[in-house]
């Protein structure tokens, strides 16, 4: 049954689906998929039912999935899972993760709920699942729930699972429909005074797809509006990902696109992760925008728009980003790290009467409240290019950056990890006793300066993590962020310290404004945390040592 459960990578369920990965086995089998997709089908007929107080019939579920090798037999296997439910499916063939929900909102198909076979950026080796409904992506608990569903389905019929399908799933085409709605939002915001239906004539853009489910974007919106797409990128699918990791943090992918860009004397680059659920641009300079950078820009927009809306980001953004927005009148609040967390406090926070307008999370999970709070790539694009053609027509000619050129860069920006030393299974329960101790030497004044970071009108404290308001969060991994200060500098920095919900290890963030402050808040939390308080017997400190000792 720990199978199953272990497969939960918070609201999503990942795993490993080929042979070639050292050191990892194949754990993310058919018959997990089919008995997984089997309790999604069963949740979600549960909760129609409730919602409507009747028994249901005829629920529709469709799925799509991103090229990777392994997707064609994982995929008979979600449409046998979700059939031995009761569902009717169907099957949206490559696809995005955005397009998957908006599948269950479009018009002809608004299907009940939705599918997306994808592992995001992680290698070809790895698949995984996430889910929709109508109300929008699945939380950690709900997965969890239906992890702990198939977990019992998977025990009691392990060797028997088949995964034949009686009645084929009904193929359907609606990447063809998203691809439209995104270009009529481009269009209807334009509103080209000259050429309505190409507002982009005379711009070029490229893309760069990293052989993921993103080439669409170019010749299904892109060149359909009159941009021209010349020197654009790894459009083709391929599950091997042979050119580079499609990831907007990738290095490598923004340096080719910067220098397709440059090459090519494009208006803009962008870049999309593998499910085009994030994305990142290079502006006409070839200056890379991802990251704090891609937060600032979308904020600019949306400042516009709203003024004076509230802005959620993980709290690994810099202080500099946090001046950019309250200088153009927004509110910042920092949240825990995760897409979803950072999503769903946005959501909460409209609930509450806090007007909340973009989420994003520096991994380029951004989400907006017009947008149905979905964390697309694609549709953050589709904002930037909007920009981009209104400015032209304004009569700049200064391009997408210019909306950032007051955002300043933190000096020093660093990630270590420890690994945490422990069996597998006792991994999490150490990791959260380092994290608590982290929090209890900060409270008690154990580390000069360094105090417990929180934003407090968002009713969120100790350190921006943990809500104290009605309806907490689930918390789904410890986390702390500390602001630094000394006499002469002020508040120069932050560290951040979380356990990893992927792996047993705790990441640490720092950040700060003066040169070597990063190796001095290091050589700190070594000393007179790790060290002190022991925490050092159950965490691997090989990597902050080595930092430490670098200088």
């Amino acid at each position: 049954m720990d199978k199953i459960r272990r497969l939960q990578n918070g609201s999503d369920v990942r795993g490993v689906a080929l042979e070639g990965e050292k050191g990892r086995t194949v754990d993310l089998t058919p018959p997990a998929v089919e008995a997984i997709a089997e309790s999604f089908g069963e949740w979600v007929i549960n909760g129609l039912e409730k919602e409507r107080g009747y028994p249901v019939e005829d629920v529709k579920v469709s799925l799509g999935r991103d090229p990777r090798v392994s997707g064609a037999s994982l995929s008979v296997a979600v449409f046998a899972g979700l059939a031995r439910a009761g569902c009717i499916v169907f099957d949206m063939g490559l696809a995005t993760t955005p397009a998957c929900f908006m599948s269950t909102l479009l018009p002809p198909f608004s299907y009940d709920a939705s599918i997306m076979m994808t592992a995001s950026h992680l290698p070809y080796t790895r698949n995984g699942l996430k889910f929709f409904t109508k109300k929008g992506g699945l939380t950690s608990p709900e997965v969890a729930e239906i992890c702990d569903k198939a977990a019992r389905k998977y025990a009691n019929r392990l060797a028997k699972v088949s995964t034949m399908l009686r009645t084929p799933p009904t193929k359907v085409d609606f990447m063809s429909s998203y691809a439209k709605h995104l270009r009529d939002i481009i269009k209807e915001r334009v509103n080209h005074p000259q050429h309505y239906d190409t507002p982009l004539d005379g711009f070029q853009i490229i893309v760069n797809a990293g052989n993921g489910s993103g080439g669409f974007f170019t010749w299904d919106v892109l060149d359909k509006l009159g941009a021209d797409t010349f020197g654009s990128l790894h459009l083709d699918p391929d599950g091997m990902f042979p050119n580079h990791i499609p990831n907007p943090e990738d290095k490598t992918a923004m340096a080719l696109t910067r220098a397709a860009v440059l090459e090519n004397s494009a208006d803009l680059g962008i870049v999309f992760d593998t499910d085009v659920d994030r994305s990142g641009v290079v502006d006409d300079k070839g200056n890379p925008i991802n990251g704090d950078k891609l937060i600032a820009l979308i904020s600019a927009i949306v400042l516009k728009e709203h003024p004076g809306t509230t802005i959620v980001t993980d709290a690994r953004t810099s202080m500099a980003l946090t001046r950019f927005i309250t200088d153009k009148g927004g509110q910042h609040c920092l949240y825990r790290v995760g897409y979803r967390n950072v999503i769903d406090k946005g959501v909460q926070l409209n609930k509450e009467g806090i007007e909340a307008h973009l989420m994003m999370e520096t991994s380029g999970h951004g989400a907006l409240k017009e947008n149905h709070f979905l964390d697309d790539g694609a549709y953050m694009v589709v904002k930037i290019i909007i920009e981009m053609v209104r400015m032209k027509l304004a009569g700049s000619d200064e391009g997408i950056g210019s909306l950032i050129k007051e955002l300043e860069e933190p000096l020093e920006s660093l990630e270590l990890r420890m690994n945490i030393i422990s069996e597998p299974r006792h991994a999490k329960a150490k990791g959260s006793e380092a994290i608590e101790t982290f929090r209890s030497y900060i409270e008690e004044g154990c580390l000069k300066g360094w105090e417990l970071d929180s934003c407090g009108d968002c009713w969120v404290s100790e350190g921006c993590l943990v809500d104290t308001n009605d309806t907490p969060a689930a918390i789904d991994a410890q986390m702390y962020r500390a602001k630094v200060s000394d006499k002469k500098h002020g508040q120069h920095g932050w560290v951040h310290i979380r356990q990893s919900i992927h792996n047993p290890n705790i990441a640490v963030n720092m950040q700060s404004s003066i040169r070597g402050g990063c190796q001095s808040m290091a050589k700190t939390f070594r000393n007179e945390f790790l060290q002190a308080s022991g925490m050092d017997k159950i965490l691997d400190i090989t990597q902050i040592t080595k930092f430490v000792n670098s200088g």
